[in-house]
């Protein structure tokens, strides 16, 4: 049976480890926790936390990023972060601000996890993208990440053009996706494609490498074309793929609005690659049915360049007349000869199916060729008489009589 002494040692040891339990229990500054609203008086609320202590929230600590502090009323339960320990009244000193700070980006963190769409209202725009507000926190959306409704096509990629094409965002809700979150550098990257990309999702699946599709020119930029076609969907038509030919800009061929069919050829994620020449048979695969090296022909010069002429032999077909086969002489300009429109006699000095190659020359001139086989001709001719007159030499000094010592 224990002594009286031994049940105050027990009562004792009982006493501290409460006691070390409370300790335990009482918040450190920077910890965050739980309380329940009891008073709202004067710019100030005071919070019971956990029945241990009272803490109260004033000034601008009563400030949040989050929602979720607005409209508060008694009974609440709130989470607040420690800011210091015990106040002048013996209180402990909260703040609502630190405690909504990291809970917003807690949520941003989560929206990132779990895929979630988010709202985010844009706020201004610059020549890189859109600077949005998601829940109170400022983000940043690179032009790339638009959806293809937003996206900004400018001939040219004028960036001042691009910039007033994202003026016209501002104030304007959109449905976003978080894609990188950093609390320490504050920093907030969103995503409209990507939020487009899961709505396509099941529409993609309908499609395939190969197959063919109707489709619908919607915007020409210098790189190719934008098509439209199925439920929202848009591709691109790269300016290789529109023509066999050479062509300076796709407007040369399409305009906005033609219904034109396409065929897919590529698809990573969300992005369709399409081509409409491959729908028509490669023209030079009989080029050499319809031009042979030494045949003279007529052509219509579609471009001067620098270093040549462009030439149309026909519609499908169109080579090029390199500066050095358009002259014997030097021409340091060749606009001084060359117009586009002109129609000139060229002779084709090569053929070249695979690569997608004819040479041209123009008639009359010996060209590249010409000049180089010329040049072997007089070199060859020129060593052929050094020969002949070193075997004359060799012949006089022969039959000449010797000296007379």
């Amino acid at each position: 049976m224990p002594t009286d002494k031994t049940k105050v040692k027990e009562e004792k040891g009982d006493f501290k480890a409460l006691l070390q339990q409370h300790i335990d229990k009482i918040p450190k500054a920077g910890d965050t926790v739980k309380g329940k609203i009891i008073s709202l008086d004067r710019g100030e609320v005071h919070l019971d936390i956990e029945g241990l202590t009272t803490g109260v929230v004033r000034g601008p600590e009563l400030f949040t990023e989050s929602r979720e502090y607005n409209n508060l009323k008694v009974g609440d339960e709130m989470e607040a972060t420690v800011i210091e320990i015990e106040n002048e009244n013996g209180e402990l000193e909260l703040s609502f601000r630190l405690a909504g700070f990291q809970r917003v980006w807690n949520s941003l963190k989560k929206f990132m996890k779990d895929g979630l769409t988010v709202k985010a209202k844009v706020l201004s725009a610059n020549k890189g993208g859109l600077m949005l507000q998601v829940d109170a926190v400022p983000g940043f959306m690179p032009v790339s990440q638009l959806s293809p409704d937003h996206y900004p096509r400018v001939a040219g990629g004028d960036k001042n053009r691009i910039l007033e094409k994202l003026r016209e965002l501002i104030s304007k809700d959109l449905e976003v996706k978080v894609i990188d979150v950093d609390e320490k550098e504050e920093k907030l990257i969103v995503s409209e494609r990507a939020v487009w990309e899961d709505a396509q999702k099941a529409v993609l699946d309908a499609y395939k490498i190969g197959d063919i599709i109707d489709g619908e020119v919607s915007a020409l930029t210098s790189f190719g074309a934008f098509l439209k076609f199925g439920d929202g969907l848009e591709g691109l038509v790269h300016i290789s793929e529109i023509a066999w030919q050479r062509i300076d800009h796709p407007k040369d061929v399409l305009k906005v609005g033609q219904k034109v069919k396409a065929q897919i050829i590529q698809m990573d994620h969300s992005k369709i690659y399409l081509s409409l020449k491959r729908l028509v048979d490669d023209p030079w695969k009989k080029v050499k049915e319809k031009f042979k090296v030494g045949d003279k022909v007529k052509g219509k010069v579609i471009k001067v360049e620098p270093f040549g002429v462009m030439v149309a032999l026909d519609s499908e077909i169109h080579g090029l007349a390199h500066i050095s086969e358009l002259s014997d002489e030097p021409l340091t300009n060749v606009h001084d000869k060359y117009k586009a429109g002109q129609e000139c006699e060229f002779e084709v000095v090569s053929v070249e199916p695979t690569e997608h190659r004819l040479g041209l020359k123009a008639v009359g001139v010996k060209g590249k060729a010409g000049r180089v086989a010329a040049s072997a001709s007089a070199k060859a001719t020129a060593d052929k008489k050094a020969k002949s007159e070193e075997k004359d030499d060799d012949k006089a000094n022969e039959e000449a009589p010797a000296s007379v010592a």
